[in-house]
């Protein structure tokens, strides 16, 4: 008896790409965040931080959230009042304590999603 239907021991097993993990979305929580982000506004060129590319990560935890942000300078005169800012508006929309870490990478135009908001080109 020949029964083709079976599956044969020794074929080759499917790549492993259809197992492959898959980049983590964000999410509701952290898109929420990152849109009430949008209102808060550097002071000195008048942009929100996210235009300006200075959230680099919003990790939303059981119990905190933990913002990972840039200045736009290492000295900024603004980075108290900002990051008050950034606080409020995430506890704003997840109601849990907020943790801002300050990056000390430079901050350069090109991590702005449209760098052209500046008004000028590099």
């Amino acid at each position: 008896m020949n029964d083709e239907s079976k599956q044969d021991p020794n074929a080759a097993t499917p790549p492993a790409a259809a197992n492959a993990p898959t980049p983590e979305l964000p999410s509701q929580q952290e898109m929420a965040i990152r849109s009430a982000l949008e209102t808060v506004m550097d002071p000195e060129i008048n942009l929100s931080v996210i235009d300006l590319g200075l959230i680099r990560e919003v990790a939303v935890g059981a119990g905190a959230t933990h913002i990972k942000m840039m200045l736009t300078t290492p000295f900024c005169p603004y980075a108290p009042q900002m990051i008050a800012d950034v606080k409020q508006a995430a506890e704003s929309v997840v109601p849990q304590p907020t943790e801002v870490e300050i990056l000390p990478d430079p901050w350069s135009p090109e991590l702005m999603p449209d760098p052209g908001l500046l008004g000028y080109s590099f």
